[in-house]
C-alpha cells in the first residue's frame, strides 16, 4: 500500500510540474490591455531581480517614456540600480495584428514576440546581459498583468539552457 501511495505522489508531482497557466486563461479579464495606451507618456517602475534560489540580487527603479504613432511605439527606459549603475534601453514596438506585438532593443537578440489576452501580455525573447563582466544571454518568459488603467505588475522568469536561473518582479505605474 505504501509503495502505491509513493508512486501516486510522484505521478501527481510530475503532473503539477507539467501544468502552467495558459494565456487564454485571461482572455475575458478586464480591463483589456493595449500597449499603445498603457505605455504612452511617463511611467515609473520599481523592481528586483532574484537568482534561482530566490535571493534578491538586485533592486532598481526605471523611468519610462512611451510614445506611439499608429502601430509603431517607442519605449525609452532608464534603469537606476541600487548599486549605483545606470542603464538605458530603448524598445521599438510594432503592433503586428490585433493583440500581437513585436519588440526590438539593442540588447535583445532578434525580435521579442508578444501576445495579449484580456489584461495580460506574454512576451518571449532573449536578452543579452553582463554577468561578472562577461556577456550572458538569457531567455525571458515575461508576463505583464494590467491591474487597472494606471498600474501593472510584471513577472519574468529567466532561463539558460532551459533551466530557471532567476526571476524579475516589477511594478509599473503611470506618473
Amino acid at each position: 500500500m505504501k509503495k502505491l501511495s509513493a508512486t501516486a505522489m510522484i505521478l501527481v508531482m510530475f503532473a503539477m510540474i507539467g501544468c502552467s497557466t495558459s494565456l487564454d486563461t485571461y482572455r475575458d479579464k478586464e480591463p483589456h490591455l493595449k500597449l499603445e495606451e498603457f505605455f504612452n507618456g511617463e511611467l515609473v517602475a520599481y523592481g528586483m531581480v532574484q537568482d534561482y534560489s530566490g535571493e534578491v540580487i538586485q533592486r532598481f527603479r526605471v523611468d519610462l517614456v512611451g510614445s506611439w504613432e499608429g502601430n509603431e511605439g517607442v519605449l525609452d527606459e532608464t534603469f537606476y540600480y541600487a548599486d549605483g549603475r545606470e542603464q538605458k534601453r530603448i524598445w521599438y514596438i510594432t503592433k503586428t495584428a490585433p493583440d500581437q506585438y513585436e519588440g526590438r532593443a539593442s540588447d535583445v537578440e532578434g525580435v521579442a514576440k508578444g501576445k495579449v489576452a484580456g489584461n495580460v501580455l506574454n512576451w518571449s525573447y532573449v536578452l543579452n546581459i553582463e554577468l561578472d563582466g562577461e556577456p550572458f544571454s538569457v531567455k525571458l518568459d515575461d508576463w505583464l498583468y494590467l491591474v487597472d488603467e494606471d498600474n501593472m505588475i510584471n513577472r519574468t522568469h529567466m532561463y539558460k539552457y532551459g533551466i530557471n536561473v532567476g526571476e524579475i518582479t516589477l511594478y509599473i505605474g503611470k506618473k
